[in-house]
This record gives structure tokens, sequence and C-alpha cells, in this order.
């Protein structure tokens, strides 16, 4: 559960497209969006800040690169990382580059004094699989990775297996692997519930 202060909080989302949530909301809100509504109006902390800093294509690295400009600089109480789509693109191959740039972003963040997120990518289409037949074992190393470092784990992998343990998740993607309005809230409602923050509020 993610600890609550009574002074103001500073919160980064941050992660690849999925966070950055361009495209494929066609103007509806994406997860980020969702989650800046539920602390920043629905729980009253109207002086919080929530901050993305998602960018498109982005992998573990990248973000490990561009440390400072899209973390560091906001020294954040909250960190919430979202990767591991693109990095699967890099298949068994690529799976020790992805956990040693999680894990060095994971540390970084809780050295600095936040409280850190990791998510899971999520379940991807059946046309989606054929790019990144490995994405399992992507998220199997985000799970390893937050009991290895006590960062609080969202499993969105997981959640959607609930919801089609043997169906196409097309009803929550826009398209083989991004996550449409549908998608976008079902991760929402999930993270927040994760974190000790409830659900949206009908909206």
């Amino acid at each position: 559960m993610i600890e609550l202060s009574d002074e103001p909080m500073t919160w980064v989302l941050t992660g690849d497209s999925i966070t950055h949530g361009v495209l494929h909301t066609h103007g509806e809100r994406s997860w980020a969006e969702h989650v800046h509504e539920r602390i920043r109006w629905q729980l009253n902390r109207l002086t919080d800040l929530v901050i993305n800093t998602g960018v498109s294509g982005w992998r573990a690295p990248s973000l490990l690169g561009a440390y400072e400009r899209h973390i560091g600089q906001f020294q954040p109480d909250v960190l919430s990382l979202s990767l591991g789509t693109n990095d699967a693109r890099a298949g068994l191959d690529g799976l020790g580059e992805f956990r040693d740039s999680m894990r060095a972003l994971i540390g970084k963040g809780q050295a600095a004094g936040a409280q850190v997120i990791v998510q899971t990518p999520l379940l991807v289409s059946t046309g989606g699989q054929s790019d990144r037949p490995e994405m399992p074992a992507y998220c199997q190393a985000v799970r390893e990775l937050a009991a290895e470092t006590g960062a609080l784990l969202v499993d969105h992998e997981a959640h959607w297996l609930v919801r089609f343990p043997d169906a196409d998740p097309i009803a929550w993607l826009d398209d083989l692997i991004h996550p449409n309005a549908v998608g976008h809230r079902q991760m929402a409602d999930h993270l927040l519930r994760t974190i000790g923050l409830g659900e949206l509020s009908p909206l």
C-alpha cells in the first residue's frame, strides 16, 4: 500500500506509450489521467502533483539514460514504472538488460526516498504475441524485481488473464498491444485498488 502524507505529495508516472497515453484512447482518458483524477480530485489531494513523463517507444534502458530529466528533477514521493512492452521485442536475449535497467531505476528511486510501484506489461492479443513471444518472461521479471527490491507490484497481466483466460483480450485493446479506453480504465482501477486508493468513482 502507498503511504499517504498529510503534506502535498509528488507522483511521477513514467514508462512507454501506454503511460504516455497517446493515440489509442481516441480522446478518452488514459490510465494516468484517471489516476490523476482519483488522487487530486476524488481523494481531495488538491495540491498534490501527478506528473506523466511516459514516452512512446521507450524501453527500460531509455528511461534509465534520461533518469534525471524524467524522474529525478521532480523528487517524487511516489514513482510508478511501467515498462517492458517494447523491451519484450528483444526476446530472451534482451531480458538481462531489461532486468538490470529496471533494477537500477527502482534503486535510484528508492535511494531518493520514493515509494516505487512497478507494473507488469499487459496481456497482448494473439496477433501481438508473434512479435513479443517472450512477454510472459518480462512480466515474470517485473514480479521477481518487486519481490527482490520491495517495490509495490501491480500485476496487470494476471488481472487481464482473469478476464481473458483463453480468449483474445481485444475487447480491452485498440490494436495488437495498446489498450483502448476500456483497457485504460481497467488499468487505472486495478492500480488504484492494489496501492490502496480504492477505485474511480463514477465519472
